[in-house]
């Protein structure tokens, strides 16, 4: 049987994640969790406000040891440091056992899995949720609820990742997961690859702005050290690279993939979600272009616009859509977003991977109406880089 695949939405209106800690915390009760034993009402209870909760995240991944530093800086109330990788899914099944995922000899799925100690996360989880922290300590995990409905998986699930199963515990809203697919244990995430810390979420027991946090967390990071910090409301992923959709809304618009490496760096795709999600058109000034046959219209959209405002000369050379490889070519780091032909590059000998970016406002203004997100505006600047982050302004 082939893996489960949604199909791509033709850009469609993007709804997107709720998240940011505060309304995190006012959420009551939003777990299914197995076996919860009903607790008999004791009359009104009082709990008190938790502080506001930031987000910290470096570009690769928090330095060695920032977990284990994290409590020196000053004015902080707690943290939990978030370990995420790129993890591949070799089946999954029903609670009654029915499989549900089973992609082709050779090829598996990649997930986005998140790993946290479940003592830490805890405090950050509404009270009435956090007993899910008991069910990680036991090995067992969470799945974003975006992730449950796109696999079709509910409690009691099973995930399979070479041999290693996880039983699904319970399902929470997306973002009490940072948007990522499934949560576990960092001692389960060992076992099954996810090694790298990636973000922290932070409450400090005063009430920083953004840029003093900010401040305090350059206290214990190495001169130079690229960091994004967010506030309450300041972004919709509370997640690392949150300027960009996370792999499960990518999934839900533009089609899910089985995959395997390839030469070190690249994938090489299910044949059949190629054929049916990707295409290859001709659009002005880009001339032939291959990309997710749902994307093309949007980029044929900007493009026209340019070449009716004129700004026909503000892209010099397009150096393609689709490329099924990791981000930068690392097979350690996670899938690169041209991966599912949602991204695009344009004038790259004069926007260098992490040099200050080198290209015309206008033509990034149009871009950007139509609802792809500038590299240029990265915590580590990719200039030459665009991709999808929503419909197009006015649809």
């Amino acid at each position: 049987m082939s893996p489960r695949r949604v199909a791509g939405a033709s850009t469609g209106v993007v709804v997107g994640f709720v998240a940011g800690s505060l309304l995190t915390l006012a959420l009551q009760g939003t777990a299914r969790l197995l076996e919860r034993t009903p607790i008999p009402d004791a009359g009104p209870v009082t709990v008190p406000e938790e502080p506001a909760t930031f987000l910290a995240w470096m570009p690769g991944g928090m330095p060695d040891g920032f977990r284990e530093t994290v409590g020196e800086i000053p004015g902080l109330r707690r943290a939990v440091v978030v370990a995420s990788d790129n993890v591949w899914l070799t089946r999954s099944f029903t609670r009654q056992g029915e499989v549900v995922d089973d992609p082709p000899d050779g090829f598996e799925i990649p997930l986005e899995v998140a790993a946290v100690d479940p003592g830490e996360y805890a405090p950050f989880l509404p009270p009435a949720d956090r007993g899910v922290a008991l069910a990680l300590a036991e090995g067992r995990g969470v799945l974003g609820e975006s992730s449950a409905k796109l696999r079709g998986l509910g409690d009691g699930a099973v995930l399979e990742f070479a041999g290693r199963r996880v039983e699904i515990a319970a399902i929470l809203p997306d973002e009490l997961v940072g948007a990522h697919e499934l949560l576990v244990s960092r001692e389960v995430g060992r076992e099954i690859g996810v090694v790298r810390d990636r973000y922290a979420l932070l409450q400090p027991s005063d009430e920083p702005t953004r840029r003093e946090l900010a401040k305090r967390v350059r206290s214990i990071l190495a001169p130079g050290t690229p960091l994004r910090v967010r506030a309450p409301g300041d972004t919709p992923y509370f997640r690392h690279g949150d300027a960009v959709l996370p792999p499960v809304r990518i999934k839900e618009l533009f089609g899910e993939f089985a995959a395997r490496q390839g030469r070190p760096g690249f994938l090489i795709l299910d044949p059949e979600w190629v054929s049916t999600h990707i295409a290859t058109e001709r659009v002005q000034i880009l001339d032939r272009v291959t990309c997710n046959v749902a994307l093309i219209p949007q980029i044929r959209g900007a493009i026209e616009e340019l070449v009716a405002l004129g700004l026909r000369d503000t892209i010099t050379g397009y150096s393609g859509c689709f490329a099924p490889r990791h981000l930068n070519r690392d097979p350690t780091a996670g899938i690169s977003h041209h991966a599912w032909g949602i991204a695009f590059d344009v004038n790259v000998p004069q926007n260098p991977y992490g040099a200050p970016p080198d290209q015309d406002p206008r033509m990034v203004r149009v871009f950007e109406r139509w609802g792809f997100v500038w590299g240029g505006t990265f915590v580590r600047p990719d200039g030459m880089h665009f991709e999808y982050r929503r419909a197009p302004a006015g649809t």
